[in-house]
């Protein structure tokens, strides 16, 4: 590794420390953009992170997903420990972008909270438990 690509790994991991509580394996981030593409075709969601906050603070969320590329990252530093203290189970994901697609938007969203995951419900529960074995 040489010192650029060195300072720009530890660069990422400071800048991810924000707010990132662990890291998602490429498997489970894959799973998560098919739940909120199966969410967005039969279900429900609030996004972006004002939208998202709500939704867990009034205990409505099924489960919460986070683009990890947020800049700045202090928009969802919150979010972990909220979501820890009512509940829910949180996943992240590598891309904004990607995550605005997979539920159907043209822009990038940060955050999404999935109120009704339609026919996701086994895929949510799977979810939440690889999540919930990463914090562990």
């Amino acid at each position: 590794m040489n010192d650029d690509s060195a300072f720009e790994h530890w660069k990422e991991v400071i800048e991810m420390s924000v707010f990132v509580k662990f890291e998602t394996p490429k498997e489970l981030s894959d799973k998560a953009y098919s739940l909120a593409e199966m969410a967005r075709d039969g279900g429900k969601i609030k996004k972006g992170t004002n939208e998202v906050t709500k939704a867990v603070e009034r205990s409505a969320a099924a489960i919460v997903i986070m683009a990890t590329d947020v800049e700045p990252p202090e928009i969802l530093a919150h979010m972990p420990a909220l979501c820890e203290e009512r509940n829910v189970p949180y996943v992240y994901v590598p891309s904004k972008a990607e995550l605005g697609a997979a539920i159907g938007l043209d822009k990038p969203t940060a955050s999404i909270a999935i109120i009704d995951v339609g026919k996701g419900k086994a895929l949510c529960d799977e979810i939440a438990q690889a999540a919930a074995a990463l914090k562990n």
